[in-house]
């Protein structure tokens, strides 16, 4: 009789376990089909080197393995507006891409800044210039970062709350580029890829804290692009690309499901 009992109560704890489970990821996905969600920013949320870009999109290389679309695509929101663009800078988003946002917007996400900082010139400098040269490019652009970006970074956050005052923003940052001391055995030194994930760190630094001191959550996709990073077995990212110089140094496929969409996943 008591072992009866105690296997009706445990049956009965275990369903409750079960429907409480149950019951949370309703709540989570009726929240998330209440949603109505924007993409806003540049090449890193429209998914450039991921390809399958929508023709429609032209220059701005949208694409549905970009890590917007596959949450959207996961989440069923009520509606998303893909704005994002490939090249875009702080002026862009104001200018262009927050046709979208308004009072009725519930979540945004953005990654702008690294355009603003000169990030394809600094690039270039590394791959085709001296040592000196590509570090002295990266310290002008965390000269830019330090210096100049903060005041273009708040304006396009004023603008997003202006607009969309109740809506929860997701800044995301950017990945590390290199592993060091890893398989690559021609190209940069080391110290030039030193350089730039340290100037990748400091960039995402300010982000972190000009999302922070407006309430706006911090994506960081340091942790997941961790062993995945160029020279690395693995990588996640694409290497200078001679037949299709503007897909260098983006995300692949992988980096955005791998790298991008978890980490947006867990800050939203």
């Amino acid at each position: 009789m008591k072992l009866t009992r105690f296997a009706a109560l445990s049956s009965s704890l275990l369903l409750g376990a079960v429907l409480a489970l149950t019951g949370a990821s309703q709540a989570q996905a009726t929240e998330a089909a209440a949603l109505d969600y924007v993409a806003l920013g540049d090449s890193y949320s429209s998914g450039v080197g991921s390809g399958a870009y929508d023709s429609g999109s032209g220059d701005c290389k949208r694409t549905n393995r970009a890590y917007p679309a596959l949450w959207a695509a996961a989440n069923s929101p009520s509606s998303f507006a893909f704005a994002a663009c490939s090249g875009a800078r702080t002026g862009d988003v104001t200018g262009s891409q927050l046709g979208a946002v308004n009072s009725g917007t519930d979540l945004v996400s953005i990654t702008v800044g690294g355009n603003d900082a000169g990030f394809a010139d600094v690039m270039t400098t590394c791959v085709l210039q001296s040592e000196a040269n590509c570090v002295a490019r990266v310290n002008t652009a965390r000269a830019y970062v330090d210096n100049t970006l903060p005041a273009q970074l708040d304006s396009v956050y004023n603008a997003i709350s202006a607009k969309a005052p109740a809506a929860q923003v997701v800044v995301v940052g950017y990945p590390r580029f290199y592993q060091l001391n890893g398989t690559c055995v021609v190209g940069m030194t080391e110290k030039e890829r030193a350089a730039i994930n340290g100037a990748a760190d400091h960039l995402n630094t300010l982000l972190a804290k000009r999302a922070a001191d407006r309430g706006y959550r911090f994506a960081d996709v340091t942790a997941t692009f961790t062993g995945h990073e160029i020279c690395s077995p693995a990588s996640w990212l694409h290497s200078v690309n001679w037949t299709n110089i503007g897909e260098s140094y983006h995300p692949t496929a992988q980096g955005q499901s791998g790298g991008y969409l978890p980490a947006f996943s867990s800050a939203v």
